[in-house]
C-alpha cells in the first residue's frame, strides 16, 4: 500500500510545486479557510491512483468533503489531505504538505507525508516507519529508519504556527517543556517521529484529514497520540453532537509512548 502512496504522493508534490514556483491565487471555503488551485490539482490525482489500486476502498478527502462529496464509510477507508498547510504555501513558506492514510478499525496504520519544497517525506505502516530523501526529479533518491526518543527529564515541544492557544501555553509550563518550536503542517507528527522533539500538544481544532497521516507514521514509529482523557485518538467519527463529521477533539502526540494504553 505504501508504494502507491508514495507514487501518488510524489505525483501531487509535483503538480504543487509547479503552482507554488509559478505562484497562484486563493479563495476561501465556507469555513473560512484558504484553498488553491494546487490543493485541487493534487487531490485530483491522489484520488485517481488510489482508485485505480483500490477501488473497493472509500476516500475521504478534504476538497471533496467541502464540496459536498462525502462517501459512506465502513471500518476501512483513505483519509487525504492533498495540501496540509495552504497558509504556509501561500505565504512561500516551504512547511506544507501531502497527506494521505489509511484507516482500519478506527486507527491510522499506514500514511505518507511529503514535504515537497523540503525535498523529504515521512512513511509509516506496521511498526516501520521512514524518512524518504526526494531529489529534484521527485524521485525517491534514499530512506532511512526512523523512531522516537525515549521520553527525557526535559521534554521538547512543537506547537502550530497558525494555530497556538493559551492552552498550550498552560501545558508546556506544566509538563517540563525545555524548548518549543513552532512549525506549520503535519510535520510535527514527523519532527517526533524521527526523535527530534518529544510532545506535541493540540487544543484548536483540526480534522481527521490533517492529523491521520503524520499519526500513522507516529505510531509505526513508536510514538502515539491519545485524547485528553488518554485514550488513543480514533478515526472515522461521525454524527459527533458537539462538532462536524471527521472532527478531532483536542489531542496530545507523544514521541516516547508514556503508558501501553497509548501504545494502543
Amino acid at each position: 500500500m505504501l508504494e502507491t502512496f508514495e507514487r501518488a504522493a510524489l505525483e501531487a508534490g509535483k503538480a504543487i510545486m509547479q503552482v507554488y514556483l509559478s505562484g497562484c491565487a486563493s479563495v476561501s471555503k465556507a469555513d473560512n479557510s484558504p484553498v488553491t488551485i494546487a490543493d485541487e490539482t493534487a487531490e485530483r490525482i491522489i484520488i485517481a491512483q488510489l482508485e485505480t489500486a483500490f477501488p473497493d476502498i472509500p476516500i475521504i478527502a478534504e476538497e471533496s468533503v467541502a464540496a459536498g462529496n462525502v462517501p459512506s464509510i465502513g471500518t476501512h477507508f483513505f483519509l487525504v489531505d492533498p495540501l496540509d498547510g495552504t497558509k504556509e504555501f501561500i505565504d512561500k513558506r516551504r512547511e506544507f504538505t501531502v497527506n494521505i492514510a489509511y484507516i482500519s478499525d478506527g486507527r491510522p496504520v499506514a500514511g505518507i507525508v511529503y514535504a515537497p519544497a523540503l525535498g523529504v517525506a515521512f512513511a509509516g505502516e506496521n511498526g516501520k516507519a521512514e524518512k524518504l530523501f526526494v531529489d529534484g526529479g521527485f524521485q525517491i533518491a534514499s530512506r532511512i529508519a526512523i523512531q522516537v526518543r525515549p521520553q527525557p527529564a526535559e521534554r521538547t515541544a512543537l506547537a502550530s504556527r497558525s494555530h497556538n492557544s493559551s492552552q498550550t501555553d498552560d501545558f508546556l509550563a506544566a509538563n517540563a517543556i525545555s524548548s518549543c518550536t513552532n512549525i506549520g503542517s503535519s510535520l510535527k507528527f514527523c519532527l517526533l517521529a524521527e526523535g527530534l522533539a518529544d510532545v506535541y500538544p493540540r487544543f484548536t481544532r483540526t480534522m481527521e484529514w490533517d492529523t491521520a497521516a503524520g499519526d500513522a507514521v507516529l505510531r509505526a514509529a513508536g510514538g502515539s497520540t491519545v485524547t485528553l482523557d488518554g485514550l488513543p485518538l480514533a478515526y472515522g467519527k461521525r454524527s459527533q453532537a458537539h462538532d462536524s463529521d471527521f472532527a478531532n477533539p483536542d489531542f496530545i502526540s507523544w514521541g516516547g509512548a508514556r503508558s501501553a494504553l497509548e501504545r494502543a
